[in-house]
């Protein structure tokens, strides 16, 4: 079998992250257990993320955070994508969160978000602090993901998704509209005022562009619609399709299988990329020509990342494309 495409294609370059097109958030032990449940049931087509910042409940920062390493390192942690949001760098908790969730599950934690960062500063501060509880604890680094939702976050969003640590851009519309003092309408924490306002639209595409320009996932925020299917698969495919997002955020169990079907790719495209994937692997990556045009690594790199989102939304692929790109052993 010639090489795998994480072999050749992004030699020299950090590989694009892959990650499930859903950031499911829950709060209390319920429903973290609820969605964990879910999980084990449809695979990890979605993250979890236990948020010890909202979740938790004041004066029970500690025992909240305790409750949320516990799970994250017991056996209902089946698939190890349950990541975690901390607390705010203003906020008092913020390091004992981190000590008590390193030392409580360490390695098993996905990924760590940090929320209302004011800028590239209070990013890296965080993020130092990680690295050295990982250090101490003989663990590799996990990845962070940063929300956007303060004006200084967002006048350096380029800088703070230029971060090592950065996997993921998130963006947090309820404060950032919040952040205006009134100055944007209520209207524009829904749709379709979210992807209409100016000053909304400008951020959206900022934080898509500083993300996807520096080679990290940008995440969307939440819908408020909860019941209408339809409605929500909109918001994500809007969010998808004229915004640039990879990922969305989720907030109730109905809003999930919606937002995947939106972000995957169509199945004329998944079919496209196996194509050319397959005939350039058999070339060893050389130039290939198909449907009468030319093809090579630039735009293997292209169709490569498409089937990877495939694969992570859960699209049928066939059994060749499973076999030659996607079993474990075979890939990179």
């Amino acid at each position: 079998m010639n090489p795998h495409p994480n072999e050749v294609l992004f030699e020299g370059e950090k590989p694009f992250p892959v990650l499930p097109a859903v950031d499911h958030y829950a709060g209390s032990e319920k429903l973290i257990l609820k969605a964990l449940s879910l999980q084990q049931q449809m695979g990890p087509l979605f993250d979890v993320t236990c948020d010890c910042e909202d979740g938790a409940p004041a004066g029970q920062e500690t025992e909240h955070a305790g409750m949320v390493a516990s799970i994250i390192a017991s056996p209902e942690n089946r698939h190890d994508r349950v990541g975690v949001r901390i607390h705010d760098v203003t906020h008092p908790h913020w390091r004992r969160d981190l000590d008590i969730l390193i030392t409580g599950a360490g390695a098993r934690i996905a990924f760590v978000t940090l929320p209302k960062v004011r800028g590239v500063t209070d990013a890296s501060v965080q993020v130092d602090a990680l690295r050295t509880l990982e250090a101490r604890h003989g663990i590799a680094p996990i990845p962070v993901h940063v929300l956007i939702e303060t004006h200084g976050a967002l006048r350096e969003v380029w800088q703070i998704a230029a971060l090592d640590a950065v996997e993921s851009i998130d963006f947090g519309l309820m404060d950032f509209v919040s952040a205006h003092h009134g100055a944007i309408p209520a209207s524009a924490m829904r749709s379709p005022g979210q992807f209409s306002h100016p000053l909304v639209v400008r951020a959206k595409t900022e934080i898509a562009a500083a993300a996807l320009g520096n080679g990290v996932v940008p995440s969307h925020n939440v819908t408020t619609e909860l019941k209408d299917i339809e409605y929500i698969r909109a918001d994500a495919a809007r969010a998808r399709n004229e915004f640039g997002f990879l990922r969305m955020w989720s907030i109730h169990p109905n809003q999930i299988e919606p937002i995947i079907d939106a972000m995957r790719p169509d199945f004329s495209e998944i079919e496209e990329a196996s194509e050319i994937l397959v005939a350039a692997q058999n070339r060893a990556w050389g130039p290939i020509q198909h449907g009468g045009r030319l093809h090579d690594r630039a735009s293997y790199r292209y169709y490569w990342t498409l089937l990877q989102r495939a694969h992570a939304t859960g699209s049928p692929l066939g059994k060749e494309i499973e076999t030659r790109f996607f079993t474990v052993g075979d890939s990179a």
